[in-house]
């Protein structure tokens, strides 16, 4: 247990760095970098990959890669995959607004958030700035907004009906004033250390400003933000760091963090995408691999797809499936769909269960009421994409797409361990 509570209050600081899907990036990146691995620019030509150890950021997305010594042109590829952005709202243009002596923030709905959630609760903007000489710098503000809730007295109903207009009825608080003589943009540029003039565009969206927590009997739980899909991410980055030390596997493991997956992947960040397609095409040529080389590879590689799945909830036990009920603290899981909404089949199932095997780890399966349809995943995106066979796994949790989601401890750590065991063969 201390091992999974380290490993939990770790994912806590990765979130709190990660307020921002170029945050998240970022975090991956100096994290990779610290642990030896050499940062690589798409821009540049890239040496030979064999034996090395390389990372490349694009926007809110993140690809790094270990290279065995003994790589071919047709050495295969472990992905293990998962996204960086998490539902929200994301600053609009002109975004200081107000009125009735209020300062207010100008947003727009990003993905699909539970509303409510974010009501009543401080909260942080985050993202990039993009200036006049065409840099981009990062930016995070500490608690600044928030989105305060009508009273009850003045709403007698709120209990039976709360349905907010996305809106009229979203848009944050951040001050007492006139909206013509402030400027929300300044306070992103302070932290930043930049001057507000230069600021020519924009990538901003809100975060949860409270710092995660482990809680619960027994320290089973952590609530944070942006558990999802950051649970995997930082899974994937602390298995990659630690398989990387005399990696000397039959396959060259990759971790693929794709930005835009909560609005559809379709973007060049998103899994959707050409930038894993063309960084494995990219590490393939520096081995020397021809077409009938790289399509030898892609056919004996695989793809993780993770991302979290549903536990099922006290509550609302009629919204689960009434036999596969998923619960925290009892492993990751194995989601499966008959429609493909998942890219789990036999094959994949069969190989999940021996790489948790390996790691002493037991999994659960996740599948959807069937009144009740599931999401879907990078893992059809990207099977469909490259024609690698991909399995869809995560953890368990509650409160999905709420601005602070609800994990089990354990189950944060046992994935960690076995995409370890996947990414060293």
């Amino acid at each position: 247990m201390p091992e999974a509570l380290a490993h939990a209050e770790d994912l806590a600081a990765f979130v709190a760095a990660s307020p921002s899907s170029y945050h998240a990036a970022a975090e991956v990146a100096l994290r990779l970098t610290d642990a030896g691995f050499t940062a690589l620019d798409e821009h540049e030509a890239w040496p030979a990959p064999a034996g090395g150890r390389f990372l490349v950021v694009r926007d809110g997305a993140v690809l790094a890669w270990v290279v065995p010594e003994r790589a071919t042109p047709a050495t295969p590829v472990r992905i293990f995959g998962a996204h960086s952005d998490s539902p929200g709202f994301k600053l609009k243009p002109q975004p200081t607004t107000g009125s009735l002596g209020w300062l207010q923030a100008g947003v727009e709905i990003y993905g699909g958030p539970l509303l409510n959630s974010w009501l009543d609760r401080e909260l942080r903007l985050a993202g990039r700035l993009v200036l006049d000489d065409g840099s981009a710098v990062l930016a995070a503000t500490g608690p600044l907004l928030r989105l305060p809730q009508l009273a009850i007295h003045l709403d007698r109903e709120v209990n039976d009906h709360l349905a907010l207009n996305k809106q009229s009825q979203t848009q944050p608080v951040w001050g007492l004033g006139d909206a013509e003589s402030a400027d929300i943009l300044g306070e992103l540029a302070a932290d930043a250390g930049v001057d507000a003039a230069r600021i020519r565009g924009y990538d901003i969206v809100t975060a949860d400003a409270a710092p995660g927590v482990v809680f619960g009997r027994d320290d089973v739980f952590l609530a944070a933000g942006r558990l999802d899909d950051l649970a995997s991410v930082h899974a994937g980055a602390v298995a990659l760091a630690a398989a990387a030390d005399g990696y000397d596997a039959g396959h060259i493991a990759v971790l693929a963090v794709f930005d835009h997956e909560e609005v559809g992947s379709g973007t060049r960040s998103g899994a959707a995408g050409p930038f894993l397609a063309d960084v494995l095409e990219r590490i393939q040529l520096g081995l020397g691999a021809d077409r009938d080389a790289q399509l030898r590879s892609q056919a004996a590689s695989w793809c993780v797809s993770s991302d979290v799945g549903h536990a099922v909830h006290p509550n609302y036990a009629e919204k689960h499936d009434p036999v596969v009920r998923p619960r925290l603290g009892s492993g990751p899981l194995l989601k499966i769909n008959a429609n493909q909404r998942y890219a789990t089949d036999g094959v994949g199932a069969a190989a999940w269960h021996g790489w948790c095997a390996e790691a002493g780890v037991v999994s659960q399966e996740f599948v959807s009421n069937n009144t009740v349809p599931c999401g879907s995943t990078i893992g059809p995106i990207t099977a469909t994409r490259l024609g690698i066979r991909t399995v869809d796994v995560g953890i368990p949790i509650l409160s999905m797409h709420s601005a602070r989601e609800l994990a089990g401890v354990s189950d944060l750590l046992d994935l960690a361990r076995v995409a370890e065991v996947y990414f060293r063969g």
